[in-house]
Parts: C-alpha cells; sequence; structure tokens
C-alpha cells in the first residue's frame, strides 16, 4: 500500500496553556511511535497547505469563518468556550489541519496515494457549521469530504468516526445530506452529551456504555457499521481517528486496545477495497495519554501499510 503521512510544524505551535490535554506533543508522541516501530520510512511524508475560504466555507457558515479570522489574537489567548481557546498560531494550524484532509482527498482521489493519514491538530469532528467547541475549530474531515463531493463529484462518502466522543459537529453539517454516511461509536452519556437518539437512515450512531469494551466495539462495527456502508458502497472512506477510547487514556471511560483499533482498520479497509478502490483518508482526533495514543496510531497507520 502507497500510504501519506500529511502533517505541517504550524500544528505544534497551537498551544491552549499549560496543563490543557490537547497539547502539541501529541504530534510528536505518533511521529516517534511510527519511527520506533520501523513505519516511517514507509510512509510518503507531505506537507498540509492551507485550506482555502471556499474548502472551509462548503460546510462552515462564512460569518463563522470571518469571525475566527478576526477573532485570531496577535498575544496571549482568546478563549470561544471553556475548553477551547485560540493563541497567535491557532488559526494558521487549524488552516493547516483542514488542508491536510483535502489534500489527501486529492492524492486517493488521483491515484498517488492509496490511503493517507493526516497527523494534525487542533481536531476538528466536534465544529459545527458556525459554532467552535471541544478543542475544535475548523470540521476538518467534513471539508475533506464536502471537497470531494464538490470538486471529485463524488456521489457517495463514507466517513466513520472511532472517537471517545460522538462527533456533533460532523453530524450538525452533514446530518441531512444523503451523500455522506455517517458511521460512530461514542461513549454515552459523555460529552458534548449527543447522538444516542438520532434516527437518519445515513447516521449510524452506536453509543456505548461506560466501561465498554473490545467485545462491545467489535459488535458495534460488525452488526451496524458494516452492513450500513456495504448497502452505501462509498467511493471514498473519510476515518475521524480519535483514540481517545483506550483503555489508558483518563478522560473517558471506554477500554479499548491498540488491537481494537488495527481491527477497526481492517475492517474500514475491506469496505475500502471492495466499493472504494481502496481509497481511505484518516485524520487525527482525539487521544490524550501520549504512549497509548502513539501505539494507537501506529497500530491504525500499519493496518493502513498491509
Amino acid at each position: 500500500m502507497s500510504v501519506g503521512l500529511i502533517s505541517h510544524p504550524a500544528c505544534a505551535r497551537h498551544v491552549m496553556g499549560p496543563g490543557h490535554p490537547e497539547r502539541p506533543q501529541r504530534l510528536s508522541a505518533i511521529s516517534d511511535a511510527l519511527i520506533a516501530a520501523g513505519l516511517d520510512i514507509l510512509l510518503t511524508h507531505l506537507e498540509a497547505p492551507r485550506a482555502s475560504r471556499e474548502q472551509l466555507e462548503r460546510v462552515h457558515d462564512p460569518a463563522y469563518v470571518s469571525a475566527l479570522f478576526d477573532q485570531a489574537p496577535s498575544d496571549g489567548l482568546v478563549w470561544l468556550d471553556p475548553d477551547t481557546a485560540m493563541n497567535p498560531y491557532t488559526l494558521e494550524a487549524a488552516l493547516r489541519a483542514a488542508g491536510a484532509v483535502v489534500l489527501g482527498v486529492d492524492q486517493v482521489m488521483t491515484g498517488n496515494l492509496e490511503a493517507a493519514f493526516c497527523n494534525v491538530r487542533p481536531p476538528g469532528h466536534h465544529a459545527e457549521r458556525a459554532r467552535a467547541m471541544g478543542f475544535c475549530f475548523f470540521n476538518n474531515v467534513a471539508v475533506g469530504a464536502a471537497h470531494a463531493l464538490a470538486v471529485h463529484e463524488l456521489e457517495r462518502v463514507a466517513i466513520v468516526d472511532f472517537d471517545v466522543h460522538h462527533g456533533n459537529g460532523t453530524e450538525d453539517i452533514f446530518g441531512e445530506e444523503p451523500r455522506v454516511l455517517l458511521c460512530s461509536t461514542f461513549q454515552h452519556p459523555y460529552y458534548p452529551f449527543s447522538g444516542a437518539d438520532t434516527e437518519s437512515v445515513h447516521v449510524i450512531n452506536v453509543p456505548l456504555a461506560n466501561g465498554a469494551g473490545s467485545s462491545d466495539f467489535r459488535r458495534a462495527l460488525r452488526e451496524q457499521w458494516q452492513p450500513a456502508l456495504e448497502a452505501f458502497q462509498p467511493e471514498l472512506v473519510l476515518v475521524s481517528a480519535g483514540f481517545d477510547a483506550h483503555r489508558d487514556d483518563e478522560l473517558a471511560g471506554l477500554n479499548l486496545t491498540e488491537n481494537d483499533y488495527a481491527w477497526a482498520t481492517e475492517l474500514i479497509q475491506s469496505v475500502a477495497q471492495r466499493f472504494s478502490r481502496g481509497r481511505i483518508v484518516s485524520t487525527l482526533e482525539g487521544g490524550y495519554v501520549l504512549p497509548a495514543l502513539g501505539r494507537s496510531a501506529a497500530a491504525h497507520i500499519k493496518a493502513l501499510l498491509s
């Protein structure tokens, strides 16, 4: 498999204060784990471009995009919600994070790569059409999906999300879009306390109770994700790859391991190989305990390489 690793140095300059769990070291934890596992040399390294206003405004209200540009500070922090702050480098990092997924989509759609992983931050799946929240500013995976629909003229794009938190922003953006199938698992009840009551043929939400582990997760994917994905027959699969459902991650209460992330990636690959010519673009969401994050992301990327 030809797999790309897309990142940018700007993504490490976004800092939301001492002790904040969404910190720059998350990116180096993944990079270090890839080197230690001998995977880094097998990847095609690409630098993320900035997402354009046109790309952002396919999924975000133009007034919201303008407000983020206007609020970007020249010094200090500007808090958008109790968890989410901008420093002088945040806007650039957020533009690169969204642009990474756009580049990944272009690379797999043109056949330059078979799959890509975007090692970027800030994450995106909580960012709604007109609201930043939960460490997220632009919805990176949504920007990529909308680009695939608009520029590559796809008719069916799947987004799968195994972060421990519900991707409320992605659902807010695509909840009424039949060209996008959204499949997600998440701990419930838990932040952002949404998704469990969604009723839609193209939004497959599977809430998992506190303490759920491998068997619950794998059953959800086999029995609910896989049939929906096979019926939808996606032309491209995007992954919101949050690794904070790992049993070592202290911010939540699920009990997955890196083996579960590898297994989930293989299931996603099986669908992509049947319907999408193997095309997968994955982007980092959560995961806050650095050793577990590194191991989990490496397991995910190793499976993409196989």
